[in-house]
């Protein structure tokens, strides 16, 4: 962090203020947040499901019905400090807003996940070569197989996201996640992507790297928007994520980083 600019709070004031843009590599060493709004009725359901599958569904924080505060991670206005939105009626996606303070209901739960782009800046400073970590850039996820454990209404499959490694640095990769279980930690998979049901040809929401460079070698983590199928599978009434991307920054540090 070179300045007050780089921070945590002020990236969140930028958002608040309308600013729209993945977050992918801002603010290393601190840990961003993948975010779902429940209703209160199906919350504790919700969390047992989190808790059922902790590789893509790490549970930072839980908050209480109705505040868009969670105190143990930042000075925190849930309602705006995201830079993107997704609305969800009846278990399908309804639509993306930069603000959700029209939608909040006092009803709401909000639960903070565990995101991979916590872990990436560590991979390059441990001499990882990763070409989705910068400005503009991103990794891509991309839907499996491989089915969640279910939890009342929720299950769904397992969403991952993939990362070209250079094929000699993939073990230094594997030990390097390891250390950051609340980032989704080692991977779930490493090479020919339809073992696990993948198609490189349709990423999620068509966003983020999917070619492979020579000596390459695809490697997947589990991933947050795991829970946008668990959500579907519900058919809930009404929820809200962040938009895939689109992440919530923490005054966490992220596991591993150097304070």
């Amino acid at each position: 962090m070179s300045a007050a600019t780089d921070s945590p709070a002020a990236w969140r004031a930028r958002f608040r203020a309308g600013e729209v843009r993945q977050t992918a590599a801002l603010c290393p060493g601190f840990a961003q947040a993948n975010m779902a709004f429940i209703p209160a009725a199906q919350a504790d359901d919700f969390e047992a499901f989190l808790r059922a599958n902790p590789a893509a569904c790490p549970l930072l924080a839980r908050g209480a019905a109705g505040s868009p505060a969670l105190p143990g991670l930042g000075d925190i206005d849930l309602r705006h400090d995201l830079p993107l939105y997704r609305l969800f009626r009846d278990g399908a996606a309804a639509g993306r807003v930069a603000d959700i303070a029209g939608h909040w209901r006092d009803d709401l739960v909000p639960f903070a996940i565990g995101c991979s782009l916590s872990f990436e800046a560590d991979l390059v400073a441990a001499g990882v070569s990763l070409r989705c970590h910068a400005p503009g850039l991103s990794c891509a996820a991309f839907d499996t197989g491989i089915a969640n454990r279910p939890a009342g209404p929720f299950g769904g499959t397992l969403v991952v996201t993939m990362r070209a490694i250079p094929e000699d640095q993939v073990p230094l990769a594997i030990r390097v996640t390891k250390g950051h279980p609340a980032a989704h930690g080692a991977p779930v998979h490493v090479g020919d992507p339809a073992a696990i049901g993948v198609d490189l040809g349709r990423p999620i929401d068509g966003l983020g790297l999917t070619d492979l460079h020579p000596g390459e070698v695809p490697v997947f983590w589990a991933c947050g928007v795991t829970m946008e199928r668990a959500i579907a599978s519900a058919r809930l009434p009404f929820a809200i994520t962040h938009a895939p991307g689109h992440m919530l920054i923490t005054d966490r540090r992220a596991e591993g980083s150097v304070p």
